[in-house]
């Protein structure tokens, strides 16, 4: 006799958003260059893959007059009809209109969040969506800290948490969910 044990939930394409925190032109400078590479490389996939799904991206920016804008190498890859949150708090969940913004959709309950500065931004946005309701999937490879350390302790928290912890290639397959989707190759191309 086989007991049923009940799964964790993958993300679902006609549910997420794609939220991106800091990615920011000084922020980014202050991180390590091969953890910030294949943060932006990751982010990217995921951007360009959710426009693929029209699932909706969200972005903010901290402080935007003083620590530039989103980096080029993300921005060029956004929506050009969207605009960021801008925002002076920290958790983008206490930033005015950004409720506003993720509420658009209400039927999509589940955030992919990525970004930098992943144990200041990312965590407290985190925790702010996961107060909200939402089923809440971190993107580990597209998000990064100036120090490694952080990035582990903020990982740590949000599993703690109960908050999914993943990677940018099994969030963007489980968004496809089919090879025999349409857009199965291109996804396979993102990732190869």
């Amino acid at each position: 006799m086989s007991t049923h044990q009940a799964g964790f939930p993958l993300c679902q394409s006609r549910f997420s958003m794609l939220l991106i925190i800091d990615a920011q032109e000084r922020i980014a400078a202050a991180m390590p260059e091969e953890e910030l590479a294949e943060t932006v490389t990751n982010i990217n996939r995921l951007s360009r893959s959710a426009q693929y799904f029209d699932i909706p991206i969200i972005w903010a920016e901290q402080n935007p007059k003083g620590l530039g804008r989103t980096v080029e190498a993300i921005r060029q890859h956004l929506p050009a009809d969207a605009t960021p949150t801008e925002k002076n708090y920290f958790s983008s969940c206490t930033a005015p209109g950004f409720e506003r913004a993720l509420t658009q959709e209400p039927d999509r309950k589940q955030v992919v969040l990525v970004g930098m500065d992943a144990h200041i931004g990312v965590v407290q946005t985190a925790s702010g969506l996961r107060r909200w309701g939402y089923q809440v999937f971190i993107a580990e490879d597209a998000i990064c800290c100036r120090r490694p350390a952080l990035k582990l302790n903020a990982l740590e928290r949000m599993r703690h948490c109960g908050l999914q912890v993943t990677n940018a290639e099994s969030v963007v397959f489980e968004w496809l969910g089919d090879s025999s989707h349409e857009r199965f190759k291109d996804i396979l191309a993102l990732f190869r």
